[in-house]
């Protein structure tokens, strides 16, 4: 690591990893964007879901100014965020066998649809049952999760298997085992996770290379603008009004 203040040291790692995602993973970037482009031009809908912290990134390009208004969050009650209490609740729910299924057979989701799937350690049972069965469904999935868990952890679903075996697109965030850039001889623990930062940066280069794909293919890209702007309310009216029938957040 650099020298500097603690923020210097985090910034530098932030920005390495930025980097290293920005060389290495921008062929799986262009894909990713590109199943999300194919997906809204040929009628079909746009998920994302994390649980936990993994949920951040996942919410960063749900309903946002500048991003898809197709992109639909998928909400699994318990693990969205920090919602629930006591929060080691929802570290146990991501454990559980079945959930995934169950949310996904209820949900909107259908054959043709596309579903990006965050989780840093791709691990545990929710993220591998739901790409697994999100597949079976006819759903394409793209997953967001560090490859190095993969090697370095065991799996807690039944097969043994991680998210990045049950996705057609996978990208890597490069992020260590542990989510902790910084460490300090007065201080007892690794600290300063980096996983939000580098994967709402790959979220957000997924989206865009979506959109940029459409405009290339003459279709108008669903964008929402910032209510905040004048003309914004009307402009995300008329699209909500045209995508009306792809988008869940505002029923």
């Amino acid at each position: 690591m650099s020298d500097g203040t603690p923020a210097d040291r985090f910034l530098d790692a932030a920005i390495g990893l930025l980097r290293q995602v920005r060389e290495e993973e921008a062929a799986a970037i262009t894909a990713a964007g590109t199943l999300l482009a194919d997906t809204v031009e040929s009628g079909g809908r746009l998920f994302a879901f994390g649980a936990g912290h993994s949920s951040l990134p996942a919410q960063d390009v749900v309903y946002r100014a500048g991003g898809l208004a197709l992109m639909n969050l998928l909400a699994v009650p318990g693990v969205v965020g920090i919602d629930v209490s006591p929060a080691v609740l929802g570290s146990a729910l991501e454990r559980v066998d079945g959930l995934a299924s169950a949310v996904l057979d209820s949900s909107p989701l259908r054959d043709g649809d596309a579903l990006v799937i965050i989780s840093l350690s791709g691990r545990n049972a929710l993220p591998v049952e739901m790409a697994q069965h999100a597949r079976a469904l006819g759903i394409k999935v793209i997953g967001v999760t560090s490859v190095a868990y993969a090697t370095e952890t065991a799996s807690r679903h039944s097969s043994g298997t991680f998210l990045k075996d049950h996705c057609d697109v996978v990208l890597d965030s490069k992020i260590a085992v542990g989510d902790a850039e910084l460490t300090l001889d007065t201080v007892p623990a690794p600290f300063a996770p980096a996983s939000t930062v580098v994967t709402s940066a790959l979220m957000q280069s997924m989206v865009a290379t979506a959109a940029a794909t459409l405009a290339d293919r003459g279709v108008e890209p669903p964008l929402l603008r910032s209510g905040n702007v004048d003309g914004g309310h009307d402009w995300n009216a008329r699209i909500m009004e045209k995508y009306g029938d792809r988008i869940y957040y505002h029923h």
